[in-house]
């Protein structure tokens, strides 16, 4: 038994899926599902039920898998412990990020960092928030920056701001010389959101719940294209596809200047203003104290306009 074998099963379990799997390990499938079925013969045991489109986990499988889950963790702490002898700020920082935080963050923290710190270079992942949680707890990243809320998973977790959203609309919009909007006058418009697996877009639907029951065999459909970035949603609406929500930091600081035309308008939202709050999160056993706080205070250190930056 190895390891390696336990983020498989892990894996598989997360996935119910082989083929996604092997994605998420960086391996084959055939490579993943020979070490899955070498540690099922060396158990004695069935961990997968294999059949049809999806794969499920036998009762004992759930058990056995808790408790791979668990060494990993402990594997982990292992590595962990044998830095506490070392400069907790020398040697790099694996830091995941969520997509709709990560392009309009990075560049500044990662410049304060080099400045403040640079004996301690940032490691950088983009991914979603149940991934990241998943690289978190396995050990693969060493904290996070995610926006709440997301899965109670016994993590340490710090406060670094609230971000209101925004209304981007094209230039022409009827709404666009608006100086606010509510989210109610948002229900006739045409709304483009992020895709399925993307936290801001269950942001969005809480702002404006009635776009949640679109599907497929539904008028609505119509009324909603689904993107893979912010930044692709923002170009379809500059060209007049529809409109959309989006966190403060993404707007341009230069937005509609007159040496800065935008085919956008950013339209603040008026009270109640959605927010989101933003965390930086780490796994409790993760020992380098010293290096989240840096990493808080590069963060801080950034200019993030027109969010409250939180304390606590």
């Amino acid at each position: 038994m190895t390891l390696t074998e336990l983020r498989y099963i892990v894996a598989v379990a997360r996935e119910r899926h082989f083929g996604r799997a092997a994605e998420a390990c960086f391996v084959s499938q055939p490579t993943l599902s020979v070490a899955i079925k070498k540690l099922e013969e060396e158990l004695e045991v069935k961990l997968f039920e294999r059949g049809g489109s999806e794969v499920s986990v036998t009762p004992l499988g759930e058990e056995i898998i808790r408790q791979a889950q668990a060494t990993l963790e402990s594997a982990a702490s292992i590595k962990e412990i044998a830095r506490r002898g070392k400069d907790p700020l020398a040697g790099p920082l694996r830091l995941g990020v969520i997509y709709t935080i990560g392009p309009y963050l990075l560049p500044d923290l990662v410049r304060n960092a080099i400045d403040h710190v640079p004996q301690m270079p940032l490691m950088l992942h983009e991914n979603f928030t149940v991934r990241l949680l998943e690289m978190l707890r396995t050990g693969e990243l060493d904290c996070t920056i995610l926006a709440e809320p997301f899965p109670d998973t016994g993590l340490a977790i710090a406060p670094l701001y609230d971000e209101p959203f925004m209304v981007a609309v094209p230039r022409h919009h009827p709404l666009a010389s608006r100086a606010s909007i509510s989210s109610a006058e948002l229900k006739q418009q045409t709304m483009l959101l992020l895709g399925t697996g993307h936290c801001f877009r269950d942001h969005v639907l809480e702002v404006c719940p009635e776009f949640a029951r679109f599907s497929s065999d539904t008028e609505g459909i119509r009324k909603s294209f689904e993107g893979s970035s912010l930044e692709t949603i923002k170009h379809m609406v500059a060209s007049g596809m529809g409109i959309t929500v989006v966190p403060q930091l993404s707007v341009p600081a230069d937005h509609g200047t007159p040496d800065h035309p935008s085919l956008l308008r950013y339209i603040p939202f008026s009270d109640p203003v959605p927010t989101r709050r933003v965390v930086l999160a780490w796994r409790r056993s993760f020992t380098r104290y010293e290096a989240i706080a840096a990493l808080r205070n590069a963060v801080y250190q950034c200019p993030l306009p027109g969010v409250r930056r939180v304390t606590d």
